[in-house]
């Protein structure tokens, strides 16, 4: 199905199954424990032998011997791959280092060897024996300390429009102010896992990951093998957040280790290599300049963003949001990357928003106070309706201004005191902090296929995944919806690589992309059951198990009486989105309490105000916006990778060192979410939200702690340290 005008009435708009709140499908599998997991496939194959993977342990340089007698000998080893008994191995399109090591070491805990053995405590111990020398040199560890040479991304020129430098120098009222957001972890539940099974030359992969058909190119390109010889199998994923956007050396070295065993291999990455040897944010410095009149309109703004990765990596996009965010005829935007010997820099659930906006609405309300301005009218006076940098391009929906105006209203900002320290409830200081959230809406083709039993049972496939975001839902409710029939009537199988390729899971893109596929292939569906049924003169209603047109109805089920119908398609989409600027929009509000005498600050109350188009599933679609507010709060308060700037790697590479909130740090959090739809987008008028809510909270709560105590804190996480010694005076 071509996507090439905005979307009129269709059988999505009439709500029966979509846009109710609805109880998760998979919600029983997960909550009893017999959702099958990657590394918990017991049932798949047998004969699974245990692979525990040996990290490196300098951060550059280079293996000058490994010594592995004594890992050989001990009980229950099988076998042992490295680099040299591997063979001849490629790279993948989407890691930026190799999977497996050696001689060569590019970061620290990159893998350098997977012992095999018959149970996990044999092949850890046996790890434990392998003794590596190593021939250690010298590497960039510091962001600040590269932050000179630095240079242009490969890609990402820097973007503009008018003078920027004239205007800003020229402008009544001035701040250029840099703030610094530190790496970060995914810390998702489920490590990265995989379960590796060959049968002569084909490979099967049971595994984590969110892009089962980005999986299988990598794969393919990695062992030098057919696409075709490799099944990547993940219906079930744990929580991703980006990490496991990319195959990475769980899946590669349980493959090697089950080719070199000649049995099935299921690897795990204990904590410390998810941390240090799969991907994560990396580091920004951010300076951005605001040039404005003394009535509050912007004339200059300006954002640049300094962050580093390996040799041949790609920044964080921090600036990418300020580009369409804010009116301001004189623009500049600027991206540097500095090389560095840290492990791999890529996607955390948000990328370049979540950290761009933890800068620029700091700014924005650095600039409010300049101006004498309340903070949300400084960035209602500020809105555009078109891209900034190409005024004949609108967006397709834009309702920022109503999303800080119900939020006012609902959280009371009225009652809010402008002056900061102003509002004390016995030992606490108490302030409100807002910001607007903005993340894109990203299209991209996604397909599935749609089968029709003569029990009237409708069976969908698709190789998206679920990454915990509720997607078995959402795509059994639009079959349900277009099809006509009831959601325990359909039955959703995903993550397998022999299903028709989706747009996969990440960049918010997944929900809006993956029922819009869905909804194509039942479309299909529904004009090969019309013409088995003999509707041919008009276009029939399917409602209720029912096909009816004309007072005549028959049940859906007796299409495929003699034998079972099937249909694929697909979303594709033409230019619409080069037409119009399509992305989301959030209101954020937080409220803190600040100890006046230790600096502790305790979360009180989150509000989060959505425009997001047509919200599928109000009830899964409200977790993940919580979800993600959530992880605002933990990398605004806490979160944050501390660097060994001598050896090059992360200390805290734990759950003990690396701390995320838990449920009792924040006791009240809301979700809201606008009446909208958006025809541009797709046939579902949906667009994507589970990152939406984390874009923008950081900020929130910088300046709830900046309006309760007077403390402005430019640099993330906003521990007490950084408060402690600028708190006001206790009377």
């Amino acid at each position: 199905m071509k996507f090439d005008t905005p979307a009129g009435t269709n059988p999505i708009d009439q709500l029966t199954v979509v846009g109710k709140p609805t109880d998760r499908i998979d919600g029983p599998l997960k909550t009893t424990g017999t959702a099958p997991y990657a590394y918990e496939r017991h049932d798949v194959v047998a004969g699974q032998a245990y692979g525990h993977v040996l990290g490196a342990a300098i951060a550059k340089g280079r293996i000058t011997r490994m010594d592995m007698a004594d890992a050989q000998a001990a009980p229950g080893v099988i076998t042992i791959v490295t680099a040299e008994t591997a063979g001849p191995l490629g790279k993948g399109k989407w890691n930026t280092a190799k999977l497996l090591g050696g001689p060569d070491i590019q970061h620290y805990h990159q893998a350098v060897a997977l012992v095999v053995a018959e149970t996990f405590e044999q092949a850890r111990d046996a790890a434990s024996l392998i003794k590596v020398d190593y021939q250690a040199e010298p590497g960039a560890y510091d962001l600040a300390a590269a932050r000179e040479g630095a240079t242009e991304a490969k890609g990402e020129p820097d973007t503009g429009a008018g003078d920027f430098h004239s205007a800003f120098a020229a402008a009544p009222v001035q701040l250029d102010a840099t703030y610094t957001t530190p790496d970060q972890s995914h810390a998702m539940m489920e490590p990265h896992a995989s379960i590796a099974a060959w049968n002569g030359d084909k490979l099967t992969l049971w595994t984590a990951n969110q892009m089962i058909r980005w999986g299988v190119k990598d794969v393919a390109q990695t062992l030098n093998i057919p696409e075709e010889n490799i099944r990547l199998i993940s219906p079930y994923i744990g929580g991703g957040f980006g990490g496991k956007l990319f195959v990475r050396s769980d899946a590669l070295l349980a493959a090697l280790g089950a080719k070199a065993a000649g049995r099935p291999v299921k690897v795990a990455l204990h904590r410390p290599l998810i941390v240090n040897n799969t991907t994560h944010r990396p580091a920004t410095i951010q300076r951005i300049r605001i040039g404005a009149t003394k009535d509050g309109k912007i004339t200059a703004i300006g954002h640049e963003s300094w962050s580093g990765d390996l040799p041949d990596g790609k920044p964080e996009t921090a600036v990418q949001q300020t580009r369409l965010l804010y009116a301001g005829a004189n623009r500049l935007t600027a991206m540097r990357l500095a090389v560095l010997d840290l492990p791999e820099g890529n996607a955390m659930r948000a990328p370049g928003e979540a950290p761009g906006l933890m800068a620029l609405e700091i700014a924005m309300d650095e600039m409010a106070e300049k101006l004498g301005m309340d903070p949300i009218q400084f960035r209602i006076l500020n809105d555009t309706q078109v891209d900034p940098e190409k005024p004949g391009r609108p967006f397709s929906q834009r309702q920022l201004i109503a999303c800080l105006q119900q939020g006012a209203e609902r959280f009371g900002w009225a009652r809010r005191k402008p002056t900061p320290a102003s509002v004390r409830e016995g030992r606490w200081l108490v302030g409100m902090g807002v910001a607007a959230g903005f993340r894109n809406n990203l299209v991209t083709k996604s397909a599935a296929r749609v089968r029709l039993d003569g029990q009237g049972v409708v069976t969908v496939e698709t190789d998206m995944t679920d990454i915990g975001t509720g997607t078995y839902t959402i795509i059994a409710q639009t079959a349900a919806e277009t099809m006509g029939v009831p959601l325990d009537k359909v039955v959703v199988r995903l993550g397998d690589s022999r299903f028709p390729v989706s747009c996969g899971s990440g960049g918010q893109w997944g929900a809006n992309n993956a029922t819009a596929g869905v909804y194509a292939a039942c479309m299909t569906l529904r004009q090969a059951v019309a013409q088995k049924l003999g509707f041919n003169a008009t276009e029939p209603r399917f409602a209720d198990g029912q096909v009816s047109s004309g007072g005549h109805a028959v049940p859906l089920a007796l299409a495929a009486k003699d034998g079972e119908m099937a249909a694929e398609d697909g979303i594709e989409y033409a230019d619409l989105h080069k037409r119009y600027q399509q992305s989301t929009f959030a209101g954020h509000f937080v409220e803190v309490g600040v100890d006046a005498a230790t600096g502790e600050v305790r979360l009180r109350r989150m509000l989060a105000v959505c425009a997001a188009g047509r919200i599928l599933n109000p009830k899964s679609a409200r977790s993940q916006v919580i979800g993600a507010m959530t992880m605002g709060a933990g990398a605004a308060l806490m979160e944050e990778l501390a660097v060994d700037k001598r050896r090059g790697f992360f200390v805290n590479h734990d759950l003990a060192g690396y701390e995320v909130p838990a449920h009792a740090d924040i006791p009240h959090q809301e979700v809201i979410f606008l009446d909208e739809v958006d025809p541009i987008s797709s046939p579902m008028k949906a667009k994507g939200v589970g990152e939406l809510g984390i874009c923008g909270v950081g900020a929130a709560v910088a300046n709830a702690i900046y309006n309760a105590t007077g403390v402005r804190v430019r640099d993330y996480p906003i521990t007490l340290d950084k408060l402690l010694d600028h708190l006001p005076e206790i009377a």
